[in-house]
């Protein structure tokens, strides 16, 4: 994991753990590509057959298809984006040398907190059991095994967290015949830092309509959504909540509307922009939304609660980021 740092403590300073963490983030693996060699004009000694560079041996050297039926894990951390479930395991290990019956390791307990820009203090995330125990009867958690917890964690706001880890557990030194000589607890805290980011950039725009002969208020909504991560992305329909007294309809044409090629969802490339439009209008008889004291003396009106932008990674994983409420201009 990205930027681990080690929070020492006088604890620490009374010789090396008998217990080591190890904390790996849970990604979804991509389609992995093969490119086969090309074929050489006349055989020599020194060409390297073909079948080397393909996935499998069953796979045709001819294909042109790039992508492979395997799958291949991320060879690093990667991007962490807001909107996003970040996820990973906690693993605590009991580092003790086979044959070691000096001492046990017994009691191992992992905590974990969330620090972001707006809780500088730290979150207390709640951790789940995988469902391989490996700790033996009475808690003791034998010479090479581990204890592993899983965590997740929605991102919902850009710039720097810190994941601290605290591991505690009971040393116990071992006399004759494996009896009890002794123990103590010992803990230790190591923080991974890691800086969140915007996926989907949103911007909008609020334009009113003319009222004909003094009629209801009409207004349109215009959101920009600009794929602003390195990767491509599904996005399914934005959901507008509007506020009463106003409804909202959708001005977006469905994309390849037609009996022969029903319509799909936008698939939007690093750096592409989609525009979304939706009419916002009064409705005659219904009771007049909530619009904060302050809000409501500079002349302002609340049309919409919140707008919803949800998408899907390439391999699935979804994510959503919710802006809102949006408001009418100054009069």
């Amino acid at each position: 994991m990205a930027h681990a740092r080690t929070a020492s403590t006088s604890e620490g300073l009374r010789g090396p753990h008998s217990v080591s963490l190890k904390v790996l983030r849970l990604s979804r693996p991509a389609l992995a590509h093969s490119y086969a060699l090309p074929q050489p004009t006349e055989p020599t000694s020194l060409s390297l057959s073909p079948q080397a560079s393909l996935p499998h041996p069953s796979a045709d050297v001819n294909d042109p298809f790039i992508i492979s039926p395997l799958l291949k894990l991320p060879e690093a951390f990667g991007s962490a984006y807001v909107g996003e479930t970040f996820s990973c395991t906690l693993c605590a290990n009991n580092e003790l040398q086979p044959g070691d019956d000096t001492k046990s390791v017994s009691g191992v307990r992992v905590t974990a907190d969330m620090q972001t820009p707006s809780a500088p203090n730290g979150i207390s995330l709640e951790l789940e059991p995988r469902e391989e125990d490996e700790t033996a009867a009475g808690g003791v958690l034998d010479v090479g095994k581990s204890l592993q917890k899983i965590l997740t964690f929605e991102l919902r706001e850009e710039g720097s967290h810190t994941l601290a880890v605290t591991v505690t557990y009971t040393e116990t030194q071992l006399g004759g015949e494996g009896q009890a000589a002794g123990g103590r607890v010992r803990t230790f805290r190591k923080l991974y830092q890691f800086v969140a980011q915007q996926l989907i950039t949103v911007k909008t725009k609020i334009s009113e309509l003319p009222a004909k002969g003094g009629g209801l208020s009409k207004f349109v909504l215009e959101a920009q959504l600009e794929n602003s991560g390195e990767g491509s992305l599904s996005l399914e329909p934005v959901i507008i909540n509007a506020e009463s007294p106003f409804k909202s309809s959708s001005l977006n044409m469905p994309l390849n509307a037609s009996p022969e090629d029903p319509p799909h969802l936008p698939v939007l490339g690093s750096g592409d922009v989609l525009q979304v439009a939706y009419l916002l209008e009064q409705q005659q008889g219904a009771p007049e939304g909530y619009t904060p004291p302050a809000v409501r003396e500079t002349g302002r009106r609340m049309l919409v609660r919140n707008l919803f932008v949800q998408w899907r990674s390439p391999q699935g994983g979804r994510g959503s980021l919710k802006i809102g409420p949006l408001y009418t201009r100054t009069r």
